[in-house]
């Protein structure tokens, strides 16, 4: 017992040297990289996002811009493990090192140099990592610590196997053997949390999910009325929900494909006129109404693939596909891109125009001007979404049918103002409506405005030309303001068909008000509207204004009360004003 004592204290400076050298490497690595915090956000995360003309307006993770989650948390740490473990492993393969020279990472002047090339040259015990560096100037993970401690402990063992001694003088032994039971409860510790690592590491291979993909959820309880004349006799108050469960695989860890399921009964409300008339409109729709199944049937209502080629970010649509998906709107904290954290009404959230169309298709988006240009980062984004792509009969199909094709040029002045250009031209066969979201043939949805901006010739196809701008401007971290403008030149392909629609709109929001991801946001402008369409009636513009103050319960739930006001519905002021209240709770796992 007393020779194997011997031995073990004549090795023990292998455990203090390397000891003393990493924990003075993860100090030091500390301290270099407590100036790098701010980069190291930043850049820590790669995930497809929709133009880079946008980057300071991202306030909520969008659909197309959640982050990529080929791994969770869980796996992160598997992945550590089996690294360092098989790294540690490698001591005795082809990466072994016997000189210090031989890291390619450390050179002569190195502070640390002299111990380093102690530890590997006189003990063999720090072999670095199997591509021949040491990686001095990094921080030290756990699991690196205890990697290496491990990989001396074996060293000791060999070598007090082997019997080789005489490595040490006596007096660093008495040293060493007082330092040994000072910290051997320590020590005992660092093995029992090596213990519980290990037990955990074989939980979570048994139990995890997937290595590629992630579920990411949203639910929606909604608690809204309406009021105003005949329309608010006409409604009650109602509790709606919405449910998504999104699916997010990656396979190359820089592409994301999309597989959403959804759920909801959550519908508009009828408006009347002063006759008690319904109003054929859609002003006042909020956004968790869109996309519900109306009883809370279970459907695919979104397929889609984001992939870099080259220098392009392409986008992939197989169902569901929507403009904003793939396009910046530069409205920012109002556009929640049809979720549950921006504003209420789909007016307030995006300019119409990316409201024309959708369905299936694809779309690119390149960035330029990431020198010494003016305007950075910008980008030029096409995109092409077919609303009956899926049906094969006559005028249907991904060219045949109804499609929209867009192309946009997004300029940022630094990372405070953002602008963007947009020209969207559609091809509707009869009937429909231009804002439908892609509805398709002769469908009679429609997402925002009055039915004279919407209504398509009922006998003959149309096509549309529709322009736009939006830019958004952040004069502080505590304030933003964003709006657009857009107008729609429709050409219908019999007598009487053509038209000429407009909207516009203006936005103000306060991040942070109250509390840390709180926003109060206030919202103006009209609704589309057109003029002097034969059969129609009412010539006067129908205003919007809304207010909403979203609170942040956690970083996963968040009460959003809020209030719409529509003045002249239909285009008529004849018609009473109507005053939407929402109480709106969002729940995201």
């Amino acid at each position: 017992m007393s020779h194997i004592l011997w031995k073990t204290l004549v090795l023990s400076p292998v455990v203090l040297g390397v000891t003393v050298l990493v924990c003075t490497r993860a100090m030091a690595a500390e301290v270099a990289s407590s100036s790098k915090d701010v980069k190291a956000k930043v850049t820590q995360t790669e995930a497809p996002t929709a133009s880079t003309a946008s980057i300071f307006i991202q306030t909520e993770q969008p659909k197309n811009q959640q982050l990529v989650a080929q791994k969770t948390d869980n796996n992160k740490v598997l992945e550590e493990v089996n690294r360092y473990s098989s790294e540690g492993k490698n001591q005795n393969s082809l990466s072994q090192v016997t000189s210090v020279s031989q890291f390619s990472d450390v050179q002569p002047t190195d502070w640390a140099f002299q111990a380093l090339q102690s530890l590997v040259e006189r003990y063999g015990c720090i072999a670095g990592y199997p591509n021949s560096t040491y990686r001095g100037n990094r921080a030290l993970t756990r699991y690196e610590f205890a990697a290496g401690l491990n990989a001396c402990l074996d060293r000791v063992n060999e070598l007090i196997a082997t019997a080789t001694g005489n490595l040490v003088s006596k007096q660093d032994l008495a040293t060493l053997q007082r330092l040994q039971e000072e910290f051997s409860a320590e020590l005992a510790t660092l093995r029992g949390r090596v213990d519980a690592v290990e037990a955990r590491t074989a939980e979570l291979e048994a139990n995890q999910f997937s290595t590629t993909t992630k579920l990411v959820g949203e639910a929606i309880f909604a608690v809204t009325d309406i009021f105003g004349g005949n329309t608010g006799d006409a409604n009650n108050t109602v509790f709606q929900d919405r449910v998504r469960l999104d699916l997010q695989t990656s396979f190359t860890g820089k592409d994301i494909l999309h597989t959403r399921l959804a759920a909801g009964n959550a519908t508009a409300f009828s408006i009347r006129d002063n006759a008690n008339g319904v109003i054929d409109t859609a002003e006042g729709t909020q956004s968790f109404q869109i996309g519900s199944t109306g009883n809370n049937g279970v459907i695919i209502d979104w397929l889609a693939y984001y992939v870099p080629i080259g220098p392009v970010q392409a986008y992939f649509a197989g169902t569901g596909g929507i403009h904003s998906d793939y396009v910046a709107t530069n409205n920012p904290y109002f556009e929640d891109y049809d979720g549950g954290n921006g504003a209420l009404s789909t007016f307030a959230t995006e300019s119409a125009i990316y409201r024309i169309g959708g369905g299936a298709g694809a779309a690119l988006t390149l960035a330029f001007g990431s020198g010494g240009s003016f305007f950075k980062p910008s980008s030029l984004t096409i995109g092409y979404l077919a609303s009956n792509a899926n049906n094969p009969g006559p005028n249907l199909g991904l060219l045949e049918g109804n499609y929209a094709a867009l192309g946009q040029l997004n300029f940022s002045v630094g990372d405070r103002f953002a602008i963007a250009a947009t020209y969207v031209h559609g091809y509707h066969g009869a009937g429909g409506n231009l804002f439908d979201l892609g509805g398709g043939l002769a469908s009679t949805s429609r997402v925002v405005g009055t039915a004279q901006a919407n209504t398509l010739s009922a006998l003959n196809p149309s096509s549309s030309n529709s322009y736009g701008v939006s830019a958004a401007f952040r004069p502080s971290d505590k304030l933003s303001i964003s709006g657009f403008i857009s107008y729609h030149d429709v050409t219908g392909f019999g007598a009487n068909d053509d038209f000429q629609a407009w909207s516009y709109g203006l936005g103000v929001a306060l991040p942070d008000f109250g509390k840390k991801g709180n926003v109060l946001g206030i919202f103006a402008g009209a609704e589309p509207y057109a003029f002097n369409r034969p059969g129609f009636a009412g010539n006067d513009i129908p205003y919007h204004f809304e207010g909403f103050y979203k609170y942040r319960v956690s970083d996963n739930v968040s009460i959003t009360p809020g209030v719409i006001w529509l003045t002249s519905p239909g285009q008529n002021s004849d018609n009473d004003d109507a005053f939407i209240g929402t109480l709106r709770t969002t729940f995201t796992f």
